[in-house]
């Protein structure tokens, strides 16, 4: 029997009105989640949300875009329900992706952020059931956590409710240091204040300003046969790969072994820099280039005539622990 459109009319504005009592309950009591779409495409991406303050225990959160977010805490089981290999935190855009390592057994997975939370301030993240599967952890394991730009092959694994690839694992002497920065409890940070006061997609200039390009950074990480004979470092600092060092004191010119094509089509990609100076010195130690791309400084390997030339450089650039490298097409 077909309805009178007037009963169809009433019946959908009811459902509204209890759709938006509903997320007017849930504001109260934490902030809205990212948008989850099954459709497997970029767009699922966006847009990006970070969403108002808050307060939890007295401690209040500003959600901000920040660039180089790598710190080290505690994990914690996420809300039931949480579908996929997924994640909640207090400030970071969602969604966003974040590498997550264990740090008693240097397994590293790729975590999709959706959520916010963890709404205690004792724990860094919240990982679904299924990211803590693949992690191989529980309730309360240390972990380090750094936001980065995975592959869109990954992110789609990811937002299809697959797991992403493994990551590579993070070597015993790079864990043991880390593990000396860890905090009885809550997160310490590991990046370079310098970089991660510079936030979001446009940097503003009055922060670079205040920012000394020249300036270095500490670097803790240690080689692993004689990690144990390193005092612990005060914060912050910067955790790199350690690299041979030169007869002048700096870091020796460490080339991939993997012919370069100034005609090439094919470079590694690995990192974009706020400040040149880094970028600068970055590259020094690849023996690499600065492209600028807008208000960053690209840091890259090549060109090779190849693919499969760039992959091997990949392949190298990955075990000194440069796990965020990316292959990318020239133009």
């Amino acid at each position: 029997m077909r309805l009178p459109n007037r009963i169809v009319f009433a019946a959908l504005a009811g459902l509204g009105a209890i759709g938006l009592g509903a997320c007017a309950s849930t504001a109260q009591t934490a902030p809205a989640p990212a948008t989850r779409s099954i459709e497997n495409g970029p767009a699922a991406d966006y847009p990006i949300v970070l969403g108002d303050p808050f307060t939890i225990d007295g401690v209040t959160y500003t959600p901000v875009d920040t660039l180089n977010y790598d710190q080290v805490g505690y994990v914690t089981g996420d809300e039931p329900g949480a579908m996929g290999v997924t994640g909640a935190h207090r400030t970071l855009p969602l969604p966003s992706y974040v590498e997550v390592t264990a740090l008693d057994t240097g397994r590293t997975i790729l975590v999709r952020l959706e959520r916010r939370g963890p709404m205690t301030n004792d724990r860094l993240l919240a990982l679904s059931s299924a990211a803590l599967t693949q992690l191989r952890v529980g309730e309360g394991a240390p972990i380090r956590m750094r936001r980065v730009n995975p592959p869109e092959e990954h992110r789609a694994d990811l937002r299809a409710g697959r797991e992403a690839p493994l990551r590579m694992d993070t070597p015993t002497g790079l864990l043991e240091v880390l593990k000396r920065r860890l905090p009885a409890r809550g997160s310490a940070p590991l990046g370079d204040p310098r970089q991660t006061q510079v936030s979001g997609v446009v940097p503003t200039p009055g922060t670079i300003a205040t920012l000394d390009p020249d300036e270095e950074a500490a670097v803790t990480a240690a080689a692993p046969d004689d990690v144990n004979e390193q005092p612990a470092a005060p914060a912050p600092e910067v955790l790199r790969p350690q690299l041979p060092m030169a007869v002048d004191g700096g870091p020796a010119r460490a080339p991939v072994m993997v012919p370069t094509d100034p005609d090439g089509r094919f470079a590694i990609q690995l990192g974009a820099f706020a400040i040149r100076g880094n970028a600068d010195r970055l590259a020094r130690e690849v023996q690499g280039y600065v492209e600028t791309s807008g208000s960053l400084a690209l840091v890259r390997v090549g060109p090779f005539a190849t693919r499969g030339q760039a992959e091997q450089a990949l392949a190298k650039l990955r075990e000194r622990g440069y796990s965020d490298a990316l292959i990318r097409l020239i133009d």
